[in-house]
């Protein structure tokens, strides 16, 4: 993929107040940035006006950054129309659940448009005959954080009956397996699929969810055999796969099936926004790389993250480090900013860039600059890090898709939660607990790599998943599911034989009833010692033991005393269950003393001393001690090694102390 890591920005000329190519490039020289991407943003500038096309600054701004040793990652333009395009095709805008689209925001259009389909493969290709030559560009980035962007235009629901149809054969299968027969939604015929935006029947609602996903992975494929006619051998194909939103990147994307969609690049790409200053914590960054990782099993490329970022957001000093060697500590081969330069108009003005709205260095700038210097010379011992984790965390599509659909709340209530937030529930205390993990599909079926599988309420599930869950455990695996885990099928019809579903041999417990806990409820143990009140919110489930042990149960007036954390052995494996959502301090209290008993090892060390590891090129351990926090800390075991990339040796077990946000790179 690339023989040194990469340190960049995306540079967006066309945006500029003013021409300064030249010098913004001896700037990013300067700093020891080595890859700007570019193009992605600019249809409307590459193609001023319908078939009239002009790539000159592009090669002006390849032209420079050649001279500067400086290498470019072309983005396809294809996700932000010009204004000539919506006005030739007044239906190429999306209509969606909230009604139609209208022309000014980006990525507001239907996919599936022959005439935004037609335009976009000549942009490609006028583009790609311009610039694939080009010695500065070593790679290309497909579309940009692609969606379906709600597409519910007749056309995508035409093709949405066809899928149907190539699915399941007759309207009366359908009808069987979605249980259309409930208020009367039956279909007689194909030709009588109503339209989807007004569907009551979760099946039919999600399979539309799951229809509108594929499309984004049939588009990235689209993409990609356009740019394998003009690519040179040498040069990578990547997206910016992105995540739930919160103003921040949260969790699993609900829009596409990222590990399918993945099949379109040689080189997987994410964007891996964060809280910052005091609220730091590296959670996001972790949790984002371990997807990112997951998608080709192989280390990937950050294509955004925050420099400045937004109002809020403005690193303290020492921060933009850490976060840098955050990134690699999970895999990532290459860091660019979004952006180098703060724009001066329109919707992102405010979310500045490496650099201010005056143009000038400054101290972002400058620690940049530092940290360019010390990746350059930790690439030869970092480079292509190898990641090895013993955990992995299966991530679903169809179950945040029921979760949406059947949230964890009283009916027509808003959950306080969602499905992100009880992945993220789990993920996070691995975090905290210095507990690396991957994160895998639910289209796995041999777990035998790992020593514990974590199923983060799994309430969608194929009978062939749960099979293999079981025999993996049975067969000497262990396993930590969560509530709602095995409730449903794939289509989300609920199964109706005792819960969890072809799982209650290897969970040792079943139930049949579970009801929203009250103020007041927690979680209490005789064997584990919990925080003074670990509050039971959003979901409970009363479980009956099979053979399972009961480490936690409830402290309520009813329902004192039933289980709420059990384990169990099976076959020659172990199975633990959580059956409700309880605090984050009391879940990182449950897993230090539950996860040894499922034979993963608990580090003695604890967020926010964050340690995370992998095995270099040359077969050599390397290991990342970070501090996040504002206040200094010592790390007091450790083996012997040499520090990097000063080369400093440090004897075993030899206190060192970690500044504020500060970090330190190990060679064991």
């Amino acid at each position: 993929m690339t023989e040194k890591l990469l340190y960049g920005a995306a540079y967006y000329a066309e945006y500029m107040p003013e021409e300064r190519i030249d010098a913004d490039m001896q700037m990013l020289a300067d700093a020891g940035f080595n890859v700007i991407r570019v193009a992605e943003s600019a249809w409307s500038t590459w193609e001023p006006r319908d078939g009239e096309f002009d790539f000159s600054l592009l090669l002006r701004v390849l032209d420079a950054a050649q001279s500067h040793g400086i290498s470019a990652i072309v983005g396809t333009p294809t996700y932000a129309i010009p204004a000539w395009l919506a006005k030739k095709y007044p239906d190429i805008l999306s209509d969606t659940h909230a009604g139609p689209s209208r022309y000014g925001p980006r990525q507001n259009f239907d996919i599936t448009h022959p005439g935004y389909r037609f335009h976009a493969e000549r942009i490609i290709r006028r583009l790609a005959e311009a610039v694939s030559g080009h010695p500065s560009v070593i790679g290309w980035q497909l579309d940009n954080e692609t969606k379906p962007y709600d597409t519910c235009s007749p056309r995508a629901q035409a093709l949405f009956r066809d899928w149907l149809r190539d699915r399941f054969g007759t309207a009366e299968a359908l009808n069987r397996e979605m249980g259309l027969a409930y208020w009367s939604n039956s279909l007689g015929i194909w030709d009588d699929l109503p339209d989807v935006r007004g569907t009551i029947n979760a099946s039919l609602g999600a399979e539309y969810q799951a229809f509108q996903r594929h499309l984004v992975t049939e588009f990235l494929l689209w993409q990609r055999a356009i740019l394998d006619q003009y690519r040179r051998p040498d040069q990578f194909v990547t997206h910016n796969f992105d995540y739930a939103w919160r103003g921040y990147s949260y969790g699993y994307q609900p829009d596409v099936d990222q590990f399918d969609a993945a099949a379109a690049v040689t080189v997987a790409g994410c964007d891996i926004y964060h809280p910052g200053a005091g609220e730091l914590t590296g959670a996001e960054i972790a949790f984002g790389g371990n997807v990112a990782r997951g998608l080709k099993k192989a280390n990937y490329l950050v294509l955004e993250t925050q420099a400045q970022g937004p109002l809020g957001r403005l690193p303290y000093p020492g921060q933009l480090r850490l976060q840098a060697l955050s990134h690699l500590a999970s895999g990532a081969d290459g860091v660019e900013y979004w952006h180098w330069h703060s724009i001066h108009n329109a919707i992102e003005s405010y979310w500045k860039g490496v650099l201010s709205h005056d143009m000038a260095p400054n101290e972002t700038y400058r620690e940049c600059a530092a940290i360019g210097a010390e990746l350059k010379a930790l690439s030869p011992n970092v480079l292509h890090l190898n990641k090895r984790s013993r955990v992995a965390v299966m991530v679903s599509n169809r179950s945040l898709t029921g979760h949406q659909w059947f949230p964890a709340a009283p009916m027509n209530t808003a959950p306080q939660h969602d499905y992100n937030d009880y992945l993220r529930w789990l993920c996070d205390s691995l975090y905290r607990l210095n507990i690396e993990y991957d994160v895998i599909s639910d289209a796995e079926r041999d777990f035998s790599a790992y020593d514990l599988l974590v199923l983060p309420s799994l309430y969608a599930a194929t009978e062939d998943l749960l099979r293999a869950v079981d025999g993996y455990v049975k067969s000497g695996g262990r396993l930590l599911a969560s509530f709602r885990t095995g409730f449903a099928d794939e289509y989300l019809k609920i199964y109706h034989d005792a819960q969890p579903h072809m799982l209650t041999d290897c969970l040792g417990l079943t139930y049949d009833r579970f009801t929203f806990p009250e103020p007041g409820t927690a979680l209490v143990s005789d064997s584990i010692k919990l925080p003074a009140h670990v509050a039971v919110t959003d979901w409970m489930e009363l479980i009956e033991l099979r053979g399972a042990k009961a480490l936690c149960t409830y402290q309520h007036p009813v329902w004192g005393g039933v289980p709420a954390v059990t384990v169990h052995a099976y076959g020659a494996g172990q199975a633990a269950y959580l059956g409700a959502y309880f605090d984050p301090d009391g879940l990182d209290a449950v897993l230090e003393t539950l996860l040894p008993q499922l034979g993963v090892a608990v580090p003695q060390e604890r967020f926010p001393l964050v340690i995370r590891r992998g095995t270099n090129a040359k077969g050599r351990e390397v290991v990342f001690t970070m501090n996040f926090s504002g206040e200094p800390l010592t790390v007091e075991k450790h083996p012997a090694g040499v520090f990097l990339p000063e080369n400093e040796a440090i004897a075993e077990n030899v206190p060192f102390t970690l500044p504020p946000w500060g970090a330190r790179v190990l060679a064991i």
